[in-house]
């Protein structure tokens, strides 16, 4: 049984209580991902308040996942097709 963990992280100067079952190394990889986007949108938007902040954030990297993901999908299918 893998054991859930809590842990707090710091993301656009708040605190959040964050359970999973992630290690804390790879939860605060993902916490400075999420954090490190909504500053550089910040820096080019000054004066956008915290939701929409995290809203571009989010839309920025549902973005990037499903543009990976399809990159990956297109691999495995010529993968696929090369299998004999």
């Amino acid at each position: 049984m893998v054991q859930r963990s809590r842990m707090n992280v710091e993301i656009y100067g708040q605190t959040y209580p964050i359970i999973g079952k992630a290690t804390p190394s790879y939860t605060r990889q993902v916490a400075g991902l999420v954090d490190s986007n909504m500053k550089g949108i910040a820096e080019g938007n000054p004066r956008l308040d915290m939701t929409r902040l995290a809203v571009l954030s989010a839309f920025n990297i549902a973005d990037e996942y499903l543009r990976l993901k399809q990159e990956y999908d297109e691999i495995m299918h010529l993968i696929e097709d090369n299998q004999p």
